[in-house]
């Protein structure tokens, strides 16, 4: 018989606990970047702001200040991927050490003590969490790239107004890719947050992972930004008529 890799402090609630941070992860990532197509998100506004935004770059000569845009956003994406590396060599510095952290985490008092080999996964779902992160962010950073060819083979102006939106449609499709990534990856440093909870045990968990939920659904439907950027597409979609 196999020894079970289950640590033998592993409780139903902890497993409860994973689950529902699983749940709360996936199913926010599936309803903002696959299920929600009505405009009721920030996310949802911007994609229609770079379609503008494409289709003024096709009419300008002068594609400077669009190249300095996207490369802004690269860099943001090159600094998380590089701190992302940081963090994760500090994870797995601390499993190197992981006695160590152990007796550290296990002696604070608002921290549930466990056994180490359940300290050791909780860990390990740290380290999963950014990796996944650096995955995101690199991936982002290619699609800028592809984003910045494309840029550069557009024509310039005059360009006949169907070929103008189509192209201009599917640069924005293809830097939205981009976004979605970036998101992706902005996204894990928020729920590893979460995911520090369950130090303080499985319940603390599920709030923390219900919390990040509400944070970012206030923040992409219910936050002045999102009032801000709707007024300003709700102009450009005027302006268009």
């Amino acid at each position: 018989m196999f020894p079970s890799l289950a640590p033998s402090d592993l409780s139903l609630p902890d497993i409860a606990a994973f689950f529902w941070f699983l749940l709360c992860w996936i199913g926010f990532t599936v309803i903002q970047d696959r299920l929600l197509t009505a405009r009721v998100a920030v996310n949802q506004h911007l994609k229609l702001v770079r379609r503008h935004w494409m289709r003024r770059m096709i009419d300008r000569d002068n594609r400077i200040m669009d190249s300095q845009l996207i490369g802004h956003t690269m860099h943001s994406c090159t600094f998380f991927a590089s701190t992302n590396m940081l963090v994760l060599a500090g994870l797995v510095g601390a499993l190197g050490a992981v006695e160590h952290a152990h007796d550290v985490i296990g002696n604070l008092t608002i921290a549930v003590r466990t056994s180490r080999e359940f300290f050791e996964l909780k860990m390990l779902l740290l380290v999963a969490i950014f990796t996944f992160g650096f995955f995101k962010f690199t991936w982002a950073l290619r699609q800028y790239n592809y984003c910045c060819a494309l840029i550069g083979s557009a024509p310039l102006p005059p360009v006949p107004e169907p070929e103008r939106s189509a192209m201009a449609d599917t640069i924005a499709e293809a830097m939205t890719l981009a976004v979605t990534a970036l998101n992706g990856g902005m996204r894990a440093y928020y729920f590893a947050m979460a995911a520090l909870g369950w130090m303080l045990g499985p319940w603390v968990f599920m709030l923390c992972s219900a919390a990040v939920v509400i944070v970012l659904t206030r923040r992409q439907g219910f936050s002045a930004t999102e009032k801000v950027i709707r007024v300003q597409a709700d102009a450009l979609e005027k302006s268009r008529l």
